[in-house]
């Protein structure tokens, strides 16, 4: 049975719809009501098959475009922003029609900065077949696209008009990707839900076999968690920075690989890993609880190795982040298990001593 939520404050409020086969008539018709023209946004990573259905679920209401962009972080490029908006621009779409983003993360990152930026604002919907953007980059409004200096350095806050999430799509995702969007799912057990915790612990075998049932529970109790916190705070002026446990330190993980050798997911992870240990440094956690965050790490078969990464080498990245306030890094931290603070009072020690295995 489909599972339903919401997201988003008033006039920005937006339906998020859980379920197997949610991909259908019934989710879609009522979002691409009134629009005369669709672009479909999707990128050489979807299998044709989802990017095919989806184009025919919309093409008895509205008039479909399609730009498939080649697969990658890099795809999130200041090339292909400028190229989509020349797109929509050549094909006289107007504030009355609509993007959907049908793809990961980088997907949507894009699209939504896309139609955040057309014409100053045009709807666009997302339809997320990663686990990782089900779980997470789909809802909140957060759209990006990266430049030379660092990842999601230019984007804006631009609420969807509607999520649809469809659990099936994730059988035809590989495993490596699987395992990666399941850090995010980890991420919201250990900030805030502890019946997620205690779901991830219970049911780690069923949830690595892709278990149908246990997976949209998992889906469902991230994004209750990531709803309440967005709507809280939709432009990330306070308890939205709780999600970013982890990606301090994940995003410069990626950013010196220049985003080809890791992925998103496996670099949150080895991110929670440093902050795990740098809340033990800091006594916000004890040692039985940083171990805690470990175990449970290495149960979904995360490599955490750090080895391969110099402070020295990191450092640019790590105070490039978004995070930053008055020149000083706000980093997200446990103060007991299920409860993240935000604190930029740190020993800067720690940091060092946090990225050695």
């Amino acid at each position: 049975m489909a599972k339903e939520l919401f997201a988003g404050q008033r006039k920005n409020k937006y339906r998020i719809v859980i379920s197997k086969n949610a991909i259908s008539k019934k989710n879609l018709a009522p979002l691409l009501k009134n629009h005369n023209k669709t672009l479909l946004i999707s990128d050489d990573g979807v299998p044709s098959k989802i990017v095919r259905e989806v184009a025919a679920v919309c093409k008895p209401s509205t008039k479909v475009f399609k730009i498939i962009l080649k697969h990658g972080e890099q795809a999130k490029s200041v090339q292909n922003f400028q190229k989509i908006l020349n797109f929509l621009a050549d094909n006289n779409f107007d504030r009355t029609d609509l993007i959907v983003a049908v793809g990961g993360g980088v997907v949507g990152d894009i699209s939504g900065f896309v139609a955040s930026s057309y014409l100053r604002g045009i709807q666009f919907i997302q339809i997320p077949t990663t686990l990782l953007a089900q779980v997470d980059s789909s809802v909140g409004g957060k759209t990006a696209i990266n430049i030379v200096a660092g990842k999601n350095l230019v984007g804006a806050f631009y609420n969807p008009k509607g999520v649809i999430i469809d659990t099936t799509v994730l059988n035809s995702l590989p495993n490596r990707e699987f395992k990666a969007g399941l850090a995010e799912v980890i991420k919201y057990a250990f900030i805030q839900n502890k019946s997620l915790f205690s779901l991830l612990k219970k049911y780690t075998k069923k949830i690595l076999l892709k278990d149908q049932k246990i997976i949209e529970e998992i889906i469902f109790l991230s994004l209750q968690t990531k709803a309440m916190i967005v709507t809280k705070d939709e432009k990330e002026n306070g308890i939205r920075a709780i999600l970013n446990f982890g990606h301090t330190f994940g995003h410069a993980i990626e950013a010196h690989g220049k985003y080809k050798k890791i992925l998103h997911g496996e670099a949150v992870a080895k991110g929670m890993k440093v902050a795990s240990k740098i809340s033990y440094l800091e006594n916000l956690i004890s040692e039985k609880e940083h171990k805690e965050v470990i175990a449970l790490l290495q149960n979904f078969e995360f490599d955490l190795s750090l080895e391969q990464y110099k402070y020295r080498e990191l450092k640019p990245y790590i105070f490039r982040d978004k995070k930053i306030k008055a020149g000083k890094l706000n980093l997200v931290l446990l103060n007991k298990l299920s409860n993240a603070v935000v604190t930029n009072s740190f020993d800067t020690k720690s940091l060092q001593k946090g990225l050695q295995d």
